[in-house]
């Protein structure tokens, strides 16, 4: 099996799947493919050059629901990791006052629109969502009072070195590697903006699980394995992060992995703490179900960000991309893990806002910013 993936922290249990022998307990070999842009996995995955890749969440409801490209028939088959990304603002807003979002809402007010430039990984993606919501929640639009712009992960350090941007939302190890560089400092985690949120999926076609059911419910099985081998222990953890740092994934030096891995920031500024939501693969099995809501919240983001224009069928879109009956299946097949009793969870994100999935389009119409036209 060709499984795609950006080199990015949370790609570990493909890593581990591969070198592990997971893959093989259940009858597959995975063959991983690094790629250099979301826009390329999209592509590779479309074109069937891809069997199944590491991916965005919201990129998978955007190639559904056709949005800037033709719609495509989507699955999700797993939820890989949640929490562990974050926003990075650089050493010059720094030096401007800026520590925090209200450092940044002030810099902004005394600035011409557009004066600044944020950079996100893809139009439809968890980093632009996150983005969004965290500059939207202080009052700060993201598509008037600044300018927002794509850039593929593994270039987001240099970019801002060389003053491309003033901020950036990625996943790890770009945030640490910008600290340990001292071009900039984390201003928030993902999961400051949502506590155990979803990120990374096991995305796929829905044609190709209907011609392969069996693999793709052995593929999952594997990744569930791997999932519960990298949390079983701090050392499994950073043994993953020494494997992860190697050329044939993400080709950088370990130090920028384990800390945050295990959940030990440095913010860049003076501050470390242990996160009370550190990436997290496994929690029982929990975190790779492909929860209802979890899909709906990006329908509803989307929604207020105007790139759809009408409202979906929240609940129907969720239920045709999330293959809940792929995960059972797969649940089953490694034992000792139980589906949750509901479809739907509950979760209160920075602004006290609590989604649970109940009026998706209230949700979404409700934020005081939204983009014209939505």
């Amino acid at each position: 099996m060709r499984v795609g993936f950006i080199p990015l922290t949370d790609c570990a249990p493909l890593a581990i799947a591969a070198a592990k022998g997971f893959d093989q307990k259940y009858g597959i070999t995975l063959v991983a493919s690094k790629e250099a842009s979301w826009a390329a996995v999209r592509d590779k995955l479309v074109a069937g050059e891809l069997d199944a890749a590491h991916i965005l969440y919201g990129l998978l409801y955007g190639l559904e629901l056709g949005i800037a490209s033709k719609p495509q028939a989507m699955a999700n088959l797993m939820t890989l990791n949640r929490n562990g990304q974050a926003i990075t603002l650089s050493s010059e807003l720094q030096e401007k006052g800026v520590t925090d979002l209200g450092g940044l809402k002030r810099l902004i007010d005394r600035s011409a629109p557009g004066s600044y430039t944020f950079a996100h990984t893809f139009p439809t993606g968890t980093h632009a969502m996150w983005l969004y919501y965290w500059l939207a929640s202080a009052g700060i639009d993201p598509f008037n009072d600044v300018r927002t712009v794509v850039v593929p992960p593994p270039q987001m350090v240099m970019n801002m070195r060389i003053g491309n941007m003033s901020g950036f939302c990625v996943g790890e190890p770009w945030n640490a590697r910008a600290i340990n560089d001292r071009i900039g400092f984390t201003a928030a985690t993902s999961q400051d903006i949502w506590p155990e949120h979803p990120e990374k999926v096991l995305g796929t076609r829905r044609d190709w699980v209907e011609r392969n059911p069996n693999t793709a419910r052995a593929l999952v099985a594997a990744l569930m394995e791997a999932q519960r081998w990298i949390a079983a222990s701090p050392e499994n953890t950073r043994e993953t992060a020494r494997l992860l740092a190697r050329r044939g994934w993400l080709n950088t030096k370990e130090q920028y992995l384990t800390g945050r891995m295990l959940g030990e920031y440095d913010n860049g500024l003076g501050r470390r703490w242990q996160d009370a939501h550190p990436m997290r693969f496994w929690a029982g099995g929990e975190v790779s179900f492909p929860w209802l809501s979890d899909g709906m919240w990006f329908l509803t983001q989307f929604r207020r960000w105007g790139l759809l224009k009408q409202a979906p069928d929240y609940l129907a879109v969720a239920s045709r991309i999330n293959r809940i009956d792929v995960w059972q299946a797969a649940a089953q097949a490694v034992g000792g893990i139980s589906a949750p009793a509901a479809r739907m969870r509950s979760s209160t994100l920075m602004d006290g806002t609590v989604w649970n999935g109940s009026d998706p389009e209230g949700y979404a119409r409700h934020f005081s910013i939204q983009r014209k036209g939505a």
